[in-house]
C-alpha cells in the first residue's frame, strides 16, 4: 500500500473504502415505517373517539401509548433493530424521545439510580429539551413584542 501524502490520496483511499449507501432503499424504509407508526397513533386515535372518549383525552391516551410502547421495545432491544432499519422514520418525535430517554438509563442503571440512571437518562435528550425550551421562549417574546393585532391603545 502506497501511503498516503496529500488530501486528494486520502479522499481518494476514503472513496475505495466507504460503502454506497442505498439512499432510495433508506428514504422508503423510513416513509413507510414512519407513516405505520403515524397510523397506529390514528387507530389508537379512532378507537378512543369511538369509545365515546373526547378528542383532547383521545391526544393524551396515543401519546400515553406510543411512548410507553417505544419505552418497552426499548427496553427488549427491539426499538434499536427497528432504529437500524427505518432510520428517522422510527424517530417520530415522541417514540424517538422516549428511546432516548430510556436507552441512556438501560446502559448506566448498574452505576447506581442515582449517578447512573438519573445523572445520565437526559444525556441524549437533554440538548433537545434546553434547545427546545429556549427557543420557545424567544419565539414567544419576539411574537409578544411584535404582535400589533391586539394592542390596547388609550
Amino acid at each position: 500500500m502506497k501511503p498516503i501524502q496529500s488530501n486528494e490520496d486520502y479522499q481518494k483511499y476514503v472513496d475505495e473504502k466507504t460503502p454506497n449507501s442505498p439512499i432510495l432503499k433508506n428514504c422508503f424504509n423510513a416513509f413507510w415505517v414512519g407513516g405505520l407508526i403515524c397510523a397506529i397513533g390514528q387507530i389508537i386515535f379512532e378507537y378512543c373517539q369511538i369509545r365515546g372518549i373526547d378528542e383532547t383525552n383521545s391526544y393524551t391516551i396515543v401519546s400515553m401509548l406510543l411512548i410507553f410502547t417505544s419505552a418497552f421495545l426499548t427496553t427488549l432491544n427491539i426499538f434499536n433493530k427497528i432504529g437500524k432499519f427505518a432510520g428517522a422514520g422510527s424517530l417520530i418525535p415522541i417514540t424517538g424521545f422516549a428511546n432516548s430517554i430510556v436507552s441512556p438509563a438501560m446502559e448506566y442503571k448498574s452505576e447506581g439510580y442515582v449517578l447512573g440512571v438519573g445523572a445520565k437518562m437526559f444525556t441524549v435528550a437533554g440538548p433537545v429539551l434546553v434547545y427546545g425550551i429556549s427557543t420557545s421562549i424567544i419565539v414567544g417574546l419576539i411574537y409578544i413584542l411584535f404582535n400589533t393585532q391586539n394592542l390596547i391603545l388609550v
